[in-house]
């Protein structure tokens, strides 16, 4: 079963002057490597990917690639509401290296099921790697059902796993319940990945693993061992953090992390600001009293 285990949403890190920060990127994936995840996934959400020009997105994958080196998978992201451009973009990519695309559902104009069907079958066709189906509804206005996954998880074979990040645990039970023997269901959410799994998902990719891959990898890796005794304890020692993370969104709470690690700067791209005073310090004291 491919993309099983700990992925990371790889954040993108900026220098003062909003230029792509290539060293702290090379910085934080090595570290997540070392932290035993088992694939980066470059041009998320996480990695503020819609306001990088084409150039940066080319730059960033292949650094990514280059700092992988092969240890582990690389998933590359490529979504948008036109599913034309999409294609074009599939068509034009460089996937030396690559062993998965993850694409989001289209947002703004708000598909149907029947689009959505016929977006991905689209996106399928043009993809030379697996295709990873992202839903998450609170981006995107529009939730991929369980009907629509497991209609494409059943027709089109090279459509392999799900990442969702809807939060409607019946909707992920029943793509569980019902999908193909080879099919993922992968958690979009730290904080339920420990739950899915239990349900029968496969993982999870990460946005708390950016600063803390050795702590999400053990959560995840006792999950699917079935040791859900160690899993447990090793929530509840995150949990406050992995909260404390998204009270700003995302990715400002990870950014503040890792500016605290001293991995990166805490910068964002417009329309994105940095997260609170308030919340920075929270984190702060929390991660303090986690390496204590």
């Amino acid at each position: 079963m491919l993309f099983r285990g700990t992925g990371v949403a790889i954040v993108t890190p900026f220098n003062e002057d909003m230029t792509v920060d290539f060293d702290a990127l090379r910085r934080i994936t090595n570290r997540c490597i070392a932290g035993q995840v088992d694939y980066i996934v470059a041009l998320g959400t996480t990695g503020e990917t819609v306001t990088l020009n084409v150039k940066e997105k080319r730059d960033i994958v292949r650094t990514i690639v280059d700092t992988v080196a092969g240890r582990v998978q690389t998933v590359m992201g490529i979504g948008g509401y036109d599913t034309v451009d999409i294609v074009e973009n599939i068509k034009n990519a460089d996937f030396t290296g690559i062993s998965g695309l993850l694409s989001v559902t289209p947002y703004y104009n708000r598909p149907s099921q029947a689009g959505l069907i016929e977006h991905y079958k689209a996106v399928a066709a043009a993809s030379p790697v697996p295709v990873i189906l992202y839903n998450v509804p609170s981006r995107t206005g529009v939730n991929m059902t369980a009907e629509t996954t497991l209609t494409l998880a059943h027709e089109v074979e090279n459509i392999v796993a799900v990442k969702e990040a809807s939060g409607f645990l019946t909707q992920m039970m029943q793509i569980i319940k019902d999908r193909p023997d080879n099919f993922s269901v992968i958690s979009g959410d730290d904080i339920i990945s420990l739950p899915l799994i239990a349900l029968g998902g496969q993982g999870v990719i990460s946005v708390a693993a950016n600063a803390f891959p050795k702590e999400v990898a053990t959560i995840i890796r006792n999950s699917l061992n079935n040791n859900f005794k160690a899993a447990q304890a090793a929530q509840y020692q995150m949990l406050d953090i992995f909260e404390t993370l998204f009270i700003d969104g995302n990715p400002a709470g990870i950014k503040a992390a890792l500016n605290i690690l001293g991995l990166s700067h805490n910068i964002l791209r417009l329309p994105l600001v940095p997260a609170s005073q308030k919340t920075c310090e929270k984190l702060n004291s929390l991660i303090k009293n986690h390496q204590s």
